[in-house]
């Protein structure tokens, strides 16, 4: 009887354990970091397919869309704060709220937001756009697509200083590069994807639109794993080496 007791004793204490740690889990990736990973190329060359990145929650301050599953507990944002403009950012797409986006917030509230010819105009100026070079899309077909390569700087707002991003263009006349002007509404922002040419973001009003406040889930920080499609599954860890991305492992998303 005593060693069953023990035994039991010993399971009690394993379940305790495994509950604290799943707590301790769920605290931090509420209030501090949850993983995501990039699933499509609408980021290319900011981030790439296979990307896996940590995105801090509380840089936006917290909302329902801070907590697993969005439970619909409270509306609008504790210790909120607006984005920068130029942040990366992770945010619930309006239409359903769930399905997590990944974006580079162009718009904060009152902006009037346009794109001609390819170009982003932000308050009716252009955003100085400086050509770096062709740009093979990979990952996106069965061959590499060809593209340009743009360095892309945001102006300074406030007391923030002009942002310089890399974005890159497939043409300037496609379906994206000529839009109406949308002037961003007060409680929320104006997202787009870097790889413009191929990203379904808030210049889409019927899919995807201006971006609630409320749906922000959190700003992307940096990138700890990548790896390209020559890897297995995961438990295939023999597959690592040659499909790992080294030099992108531990770098800032900017």
């Amino acid at each position: 009887m005593a060693k069953r007791k023990s035994s039991s004793g010993g399971w009690l204490e394993s379940a305790r354990t495994i509950l604290y740690a799943a707590l301790i889990a769920v605290g931090i990736r509420t209030v501090a970091f949850e993983p995501f990973n990039i699933p499509s190329g609408s980021m290319i060359p900011t981030l790439l397919v296979g990307d896996y990145l940590f995105v801090s929650k509380f840089s936006y301050g917290y909302s329902r869309h801070s907590l697993p599953f969005s439970p619909n507990l409270f509306s609008g944002r504790i210790f909120g704060s607006l984005p920068q403009r130029g942040d990366v950012a992770v945010f619930k797409l309006p239409r359903d709220n769930a399905t997590d986006y990944i974006k580079r917030i162009v718009g904060l509230p009152g902006d009037r937001i346009q794109v001609r010819g390819g170009v982003l105009h932000i308050n009716g100026q252009p955003v100085r756009r400086e050509y770096l070079g062709p740009y093979l899309v990979e990952g996106e077909g069965p061959r590499p697509v060809p593209a340009r390569l743009y360095r892309e700087t945001l102006p300074a707002l406030g007391g923030q200083p002009a942002r310089a991003h890399e974005i890159i263009e497939a043409t300037d006349d496609g379906p994206f590069d000529n839009t109406p002007e949308f002037r961003v509404p007060e409680g929320y922002v104006f997202a787009m994807g870097d790889n413009r040419d191929n990203s379904l973001d808030s210049r889409a009003m019927n899919a995807v639109g201006f971006v609630p406040l409320e749906n922000l889930v959190g700003r992307a920080e940096f990138i700890f794993f990548s790896v390209d499609g020559d890897a297995g599954s995961w438990w295939e860890v023999w597959t690592w080496p040659r499909a790992i991305r080294w030099n992108r492992l531990f770098t800032a998303v900017r």
